[in-house]
């Protein structure tokens, strides 16, 4: 039994955010029902390539995008511009928990998908609308993309190498940093919604807005800003707080280390053949060390250069120090402990016999996630949720009308 059996999602959403959002409460045992456009669905599913191969290793037309955020789904092709397919919206969210969706602020109103249209029908309806800007403020009524997200909430301005390097300049995150932590931020307010229907008997409009929860995940970099009045700058893979945190090249590889306090230091010092280092004036407080990073960085630098990452890695981690090797995909899929929390796992497709998927990080000991389906094909299971609410005559004249699919 999953935490959240029982519960009914309708997740009108598309793309990333959303879908995640949703994957989520899947993952979680909500029984989740992806509403797609006939014949085209999800944006994401024409995002490839990479589309995922069958077990004859050719092509199929299932984008590795869309896979990645919607497992544990069932899809259902409504075309919901036309009065037919609204009526058929209404009546799968009259025995819903949970919506979500991702249109631009106000133009589900129109359809009469609207939270104040649904909530009239089911007033225990809990009700996430995920826009770029939310549903008030002057940028309300534009659609909002992950990158100009990061751009406008400040991230990229703190990311990326200082402008005076080579390749300096601000960078975004290398996932959609924006409408992943949305669709977090997301459940976790849908889930607490839900808690406080248990109290009042009333479900309510969840407002989720890409640029707030960017600008919340400015964390410590933005209250340096507002206790200094200091604009921070982009540190590349350096901490604005904590030297030496950061990246360094061995002499084959890069290697990173996150030293946390002055005790961590010490032992640094010790374990890389530097015992004096903590006792020089510069370098004895992290304020010090913030103060001169640019000579504890050139002289550490230099240090490393003199034996490989693997060596320096070990010496450090035999300390307690944090430190670690830099991965790419292949090398973390393929990390003992990544492997040992069971991060990849297998599930039966309709084209393929094991389909490969990053699990979920979630780790419930009484009420564990269940990997029950692959991300759905198109439609994969109109018939069996609209028959919920139509008759198969109705819903037979329906498909030929091209109004489900």
């Amino acid at each position: 039994m999953g935490a959240l059996e029982g519960i009914r999602v309708l997740d009108l959403s598309r793309v990333l955010a959303g879908p995640w959002c949703g994957q989520i409460l899947a993952d979680l045992g909500a029984e989740v029902i992806k509403v797609e456009r006939p014949k085209t669905g999800d944006d994401t599913r024409m995002w490839g390539p990479p589309w995922m191969k069958n077990d004859q290793g050719e092509n199929t037309r299932e984008a590795a995008y869309y896979q990645s955020a919607n497992r544990n789904k069932m899809s259902v092709a409504i075309d919901i511009s036309t009065p037919e397919g609204q009526e058929l919206v209404k009546a799968l969210a009259a025995d819903s928990d949970v919506v979500i969706e991702n249109y631009k602020a106000g133009s589900l109103k129109k359809y009469g998908l609207d939270y104040e249209s649904l909530s009239a029908i089911n007033p225990k309806l809990v009700y996430c609308s995920i826009t770029g800007f939310g549903q008030t403020g002057p940028r309300a009524p534009e659609p909002g993309y992950d990158f100009i997200i990061q751009g406008m909430g400040g991230l990229m301005s703190v990311t990326g190498e200082k402008d005076d390097l080579p390749g300096g300049g601000p960078q975004k995150v290398g996932v959609a940093f924006a409408d992943l932590t949305t669709g977090l931020y997301s459940t976790i307010a849908i889930q607490a919604a839900l808690l406080n229907r248990h109290v009042t008997g009333l479900g309510q409009h969840i407002d989720m807005a890409l640029l707030d929860v960017q600008v919340a995940l400015l964390a410590n970099q933005g209250m340096n800003y507002l206790a200094s009045g200091k604009i921070p700058g982009r540190y590349g893979n350096a901490h604005a707080n904590i030297v030496p945190y950061q990246v360094f090249r061995a002499a084959d590889q890069d290697f990173i280390i996150a030293c946390g306090n002055d005790k961590q230091f010490v032992a640094l010092s010790a374990a890389i053949g530097l015992p004096d280092l903590p006792q020089d004036p510069r370098f004895v407080t992290n304020a010090l060390r913030i103060q001169h990073r640019a000579e504890i960085t050139e002289l550490l630098a230099k240090h490393f250069l003199n034996n490989t990452a693997k060596h320096w890695v070990e010496a450090i981690h035999a300390v307690k120090v944090p430190v670690g090797l830099i991965n790419n995909l292949e090398q973390a899929f393929q990390e003992p402990q990544v492997q040992a929390r069971n991060m990849l796992v297998e599930i039966p497709h309709p084209l393929k016999e094991k389909l490969t998927v990053i699990g979920s990080p979630i780790k419930l000991s009484r009420t564990p996630v269940k990997y029950r389906k692959a991300p759905p094909m198109l439609g994969e299971h109109t018939n069996e949720i609209l028959s919920r609410v139509v008759d198969e005559e109705k819903l037979e004249a329906l498909k030929a009308q091209g109004i489900v699919g």
